[in-house]
Order: C-alpha cells, then structure tokens, then sequence
C-alpha cells in the first residue's frame, strides 16, 4: 500500500513554536523517520515562522524527489505574484500552495479581492490550494461555489480551533456540508494531538474521522500526520491507527484515504509508485 503523509512541516532554523518541538525538522531526519514508520513519502507544508521555508522545501524537494512534495505559501501582495503563480510548478517539487492568511498582512484577503484574483488563477492553471484556520474557513463555500474546478483541501479536519482548556475540536459548522462541492476535500491530519482524553489507537477521533467519511468518502479525505506536533503517537502508530483499528474502512478505502487519493488530486506520484 502506497503511503503518503497528507501534511508535514520541513525547516532548517531556530524559532519553532514550542508545539513543533522548537527545533529544526529537516528532510535528513525525516527521511528516517518515514523510513522506520513505512511512510513512502509527504506532502510538505513550508511553514511560516521560517519565512525561508520555501527555499528548503526546493531543497528537500531536489534532494529526496521521491519522498516529498511541497504546497508552498505566496506572499500575494508582492507586485509578481501572478508571474509567481504562473510559474510555480517549474520549482522543483511544488506541486500546489497552502494558504492560512495568519499573518496580520495577510488577514485582509479573503475580503478585499487578493484572495480572489489568486484562487481564479490557480483554478485556471489546474494548481490546488490547501486552506486552514479561521481566517479563510469562513470563506470556504463563497470559494467553491465560485471556482467550481479549483480544488480546495481542508487542512486539519476543517478544525478553526481549539479549546485551550479541554483541547476539544471545534470544527467550523459546515464541514461537513461542504461535501456538497465535489471540489473540496479534506485533510486528516494532527488528529492524535487532538485526542488528549485517551491514547492510541484515539478512539475519541474515530466517530468524527467516520462522519467525515460518510460525507466525503474516500477520495476526498487525506490522511496526514503534521508529525512534529505529535507528541503522544509515534509516526507509526499514526498509520496503523487507520490501517489497522478502523474495521469499518475496507481495503480499498484504505488505499484511497493513506496515498493514493492524494497523489491523484496533485497529480504527484513518488516514481516507484507510478
């Protein structure tokens, strides 16, 4: 079985937030992580406290083009923006862009046309967009029904937040609706971190995971890991959380959900899997 984490995070500086283990998270170091876990390969997410992270996605990307690919971010207030995005696949290893306008620059967009002028574009050139966190949520279905081609993921179960006491989801209302828009999909990813009230195999997650499911079926959900938040579940655990302690999935499902249904929506396949 073809298995590729929906959503990691590379970096090579200082300055990880505390929750991302405060230190650097490199290809080198993820390579044998996935190695040790059966992982085949992963999608990475440049994160944004390293404003220098798409340069070391290229780099891993180049390196290890078999292990990972890379949703970059775009700062789309820079005046060659749209050249940028005109050319963003001739990088190596980009194969889409995740966008979460988490910055204070950047919180504006989704309202004032930056975001609209962008996901048109990208619909046009074919270029999926990962969205994440309250700041773009709130604008999901407006965008889906508005771009019918472009291909929208969720990133993180659709979750816009948490509930700094008791670390209980709180997922935007209309996740679950949206399943309605045959271009939205959804990300299963950081759920461990999620589930604080028990440990594996996290059967606190399994009912939602199957309400996800049940509206999106298996080609539209991801499975994914964000592995450097993930400090009460091995890499793979991870896996075998899905593959081996949800008998409801059937083996195709799990083809689907763990790799395959990915690399189809980006349209990125690790060569030995082709």
């Amino acid at each position: 079985m073809l298995i590729v984490d929906s959503q990691i995070h590379l970096w090579d500086s200082d300055g990880a937030p505390p929750h991302h283990g405060g230190k650097p998270y490199t290809a080198e170091q993820a390579v044998a992580d996935m190695d040790a876990a059966g992982v085949n390969a992963a999608i990475n997410a440049p994160p944004m406290w390293d404003f220098d992270s798409n340069r070391y996605a290229i780099e891993s990307a180049t390196r290890f083009p078999d292990r990972f690919a890379t949703t970059g971010w775009l700062d789309l207030n820079r005046p060659e923006a749209p050249d940028l995005v005109r050319r963003w696949r001739s990088q190596p290893g980009m194969i889409g862009f995740r966008m979460i306008c988490g910055l204070e620059n950047e919180r504006g967009w989704p309202t004032d046309g930056t975001m609209d002028w962008f996901l048109a574009l990208a619909e046009e050139l074919g270029l999926p967009v990962a969205l994440g966190g309250p700041f773009v949520l709130a604008h999901v279905e407006r965008w889906a029904a508005q771009y019918p081609t472009l291909k929208i993921t969720l990133d993180h179960f659709g979750i816009v937040a948490q509930d700094p006491a008791t670390r209980e989801l709180i997922q935007h209302p209309d996740v679950l609706s949206w399943s309605r828009f045959p271009n939205v999909s959804v990300k299963l990813v950081g759920g461990p971190d999620y589930a604080r009230v028990d440990g594996y195999p996290f059967k606190s997650l399994h009912d939602r995971i199957h309400r996800l499911y049940d509206a999106y079926g298996p080609e539209r959900l991801f499975w994914g890991t964000d592995i450097t938040r993930l400090d009460n579940c091995t890499w793979r655990q991870a896996v075998t959380m899905f593959t081996e302690e949800m008998p409801w999935l059937s083996e195709a499902d799990k083809t689907l959900i763990m790799g395959e249904a990915i690399c189809r929506l980006y349209n990125w396949w690790p060569t030995d899997a082709a």
